[in-house]
């Protein structure tokens, strides 16, 4: 991919469709994330697909609900002006309790086009 790329930014400089959409995740506003997506932007999540606005809006509805846990930003990076990496640190009553995952986003179009979340 491009991790041989990836440079440390503070997290205040992600791109703003980033930070939105992290923002209104945390605070389990679905309707707020969704609008840092492409059209015909894609989600890969815990081996799963969504494609589309209609499926991620699924995908974030019950992943709102499914658990309870805390999510809280770790580190910031980027590879080019498309490609950034937020890593968070999720504590919560899904299997296993911790976890730090990934949240690897391609933007276009200042929106999200793909957004891979993996630890």
């Amino acid at each position: 991919m491009y991790d041989d790329r990836l440079q440390d930014i503070a997290p205040n400089a992600l791109p703003p469709a980033i930070t939105r959409y992290l923002n209104a995740h945390r605070a389990h506003d679905t309707a707020s994330a969704v609008t840092a997506f492409t059209h015909d932007a894609v989600v890969i999540d815990d081996g799963n697909t969504y494609e589309g606005i209609a499926a991620i809006e699924r995908w974030l509805g019950r992943a709102a609900s499914e658990f309870t846990y805390t999510i809280r930003l770790t580190g910031a990076q980027q590879a080019d002006a498309a490609h950034y990496v937020a890593t968070h640190h999720l504590e919560g009553n899904f299997p296993g309790g911790t976890v730090d995952l990934h949240y690897r986003f391609t933007l276009r179009d200042d929106l999200v086009e793909r957004l891979v979340i993996e630890p």
